[in-house]
């Protein structure tokens, strides 16, 4: 059962007066359970939702290679390059309305709520035409970047027939970011988790049994993004969300420039960590023996992507937590609830760690039965489990920097120490010092962790109480003039 607004805000306030008098070991653990338990309540099911919308594309892709490889390999590129740029676009102008919807929660300014979704179902619309000609001119695009002619070809083709799930992404992300503010995550986990097994039964009846090929499989994995929408925004509209939807508004077309300029801050800062890890494969082509190179990062990007749904489970979390809490002017309890998040992802992080050394002689085998790709995956395996202890920190700070709308700063940082500090140095070990695909991905790496020592410097040395402050102006500024809930189209 979920939590009501006034129950939370009555809890928070006492939590935040205990918070300041904590005395003891068994105060403070105490607090930290309570905290856990807050916690869970949304990693859990955020983490289920992500896994279960990552598998949507998996399972296609799966499916796919009952086709010819050619048909697979059209529909892996056109899902990883042209589908992978529009959802971290989407993704990231979406996260805006986690800073916004969230602290707006937090303060009890339930009705801006739907304000915010249908702005941002404005702007990410508009967006979506914007990345129109991506989809169509996919095969020149490919091209360009000297894919294989026959497969751009046929990825551009499918392209063409994935155009509804670009609209799915910009209408999805809005809603998501509406009821994770309200913490009714457990909704978006069922409806996810309705719209995989719809799309697992889909794709067998159209691929398998009907022989329908790629027009099966895009009809398959169209229908399961609409049926996340739709499932969600039902649950929107039928009265679940008291207060926060109250229908239609004209005031969604009002102060659209500000609202715009956060959610491309907050695109500008996801993209550039979503691309830089697609330079990696892009730069390892260019290395010596770049097919097993290729291959190697391929396996441990794959087994990362999967791992990483389990932090974005906690950025999300986080994220909630953070913008709710300052939304509600309570610094203490922001504060507390970055300490409790870290050290929880943190423990994840290092069973993940430790699982890569132990099984680092195995783990690439169930990808290929290629020796030498087995042997590149192992000479990766320090550098790799490196990479996902430090992914376990840094989303829960990028999940702060979100909830409390340092949108772009972070883009800032990213810029400066993934692309200005970590694929320089990367290059360098691998083509002066010859140290290879190694040497890539351990100067890459060296961007990651100064990325992570920023963020946590910025959080640390951060006025929370300052922070609450500006919530409260941020409220206002992109409350506009939107004051009553019942101006309905």
């Amino acid at each position: 059962m979920e939590r009501e607004p006034l129950e939370d805000a009555l809890l928070g306030r006492k939590r935040e007066r205990d918070l300041e008098e904590i005395k003891s070991v068994r105060q403070f653990m105490e607090h930290v359970w309570e905290e856990k338990k807050k916690l869970w309540y949304l990693a859990g099911p955020a983490i289920f939702t992500s896994l279960a919308q990552y598998s949507l594309g998996a399972v296609t892709q799966i499916f796919a290679g009952h086709l010819t490889t050619l048909e697979l390999d059209a529909v892996s590129t056109e899902n990883m390059v042209i589908a992978g740029l529009a959802f971290g676009i989407m993704l990231g102008m979406g996260s805006a309305l986690e800073t916004l919807c969230g602290q707006a929660f937090g303060a009890k300014q339930l009705h801006m709520l739907g304000i915010y979704m249908q702005r941002s179902w404005v702007i990410l619309t508009a967006m979506c035409i914007c990345l129109l000609p991506i989809y169509l001119f996919a095969t020149h695009i490919l091209l360009l970047f000297h894919q294989d002619a026959e497969i751009a070809v046929l990825a551009g083709r499918f392209s063409l027939y994935m155009i509804p799930q670009l609209f799915a992404y910009g209408l999805n992300f809005p809603i998501q970011k509406f009821l994770q503010a309200q913490s009714k995550v457990m909704t978006m986990a069922v409806v996810s988790a309705v719209a995989l097994l719809f799309h697992l039964f889909l794709s067998w009846l159209l691929i398998v049994q009907f022989k329908l090929g790629l027009v099966g499989a895009a009809t398959s994995l169209n229908a399961a993004w609409w049926v996340v929408v739709v499932g969600q925004f039902i649950y929107v509209a039928w009265g679940y969300c008291p207060g926060a939807w109250n229908g239609f508004s004209w005031g969604a077309f009002r102060d659209l420039g500000a609202f715009a300029r956060l959610s491309i801050a907050s695109a500008i800062m996801m993209c550039l960590e979503f691309w830089f890890y697609m330079f990696l494969i892009v730069l390892a082509g260019n290395l010596r023996n770049a097919q097993v190179a290729v291959a190697a990062i391929s396996i441990c990007i794959n087994l990362y992507g999967w791992e990483m749904m389990v932090f974005f489970g906690f950025n999300a979390a986080i994220s909630v937590r953070i913008s709710n809490e300052l939304g509600a002017g309570r610094p203490r309890a922001a504060k507390f609830s970055i300490l409790v998040v870290i050290m929880s992802s943190l423990v994840f992080g290092l069973v993940f760690f430790s699982l890569v050394l132990v099984l680092q002689d195995v783990y690439g085998v169930p990808f290929t039965n290629s020796p030498d790709v087995v042997a590149a995956v192992t000479d990766l395996a320090v550098v790799f489990s490196f990479t996902l202890l430090l992914s376990s920190v840094q989303p829960v700070l990028t999940g702060v920097a979100v909830g409390a709308g340092w949108q772009t700063l972070v883009a800032y940082i990213n810029l400066g120490c993934y692309y200005l500090v970590g694929i320089p140095v990367g290059c360098l070990l691998a083509y002066y010092f010859d140290l290879g695909v190694k040497g890539m991905w351990s100067g890459m790496l060296t961007g990651v962790g100064l990325q992570t020592l920023v963020l946590i410097g910025v959080t640390v040395g951060t006025n929370w109480d300052k922070e609450a402050m500006e919530a409260e102006s941020r409220i206002k500024k992109w409350g506009g003039s939107v004051d009553e809930p019942t101006n309905k189209d």
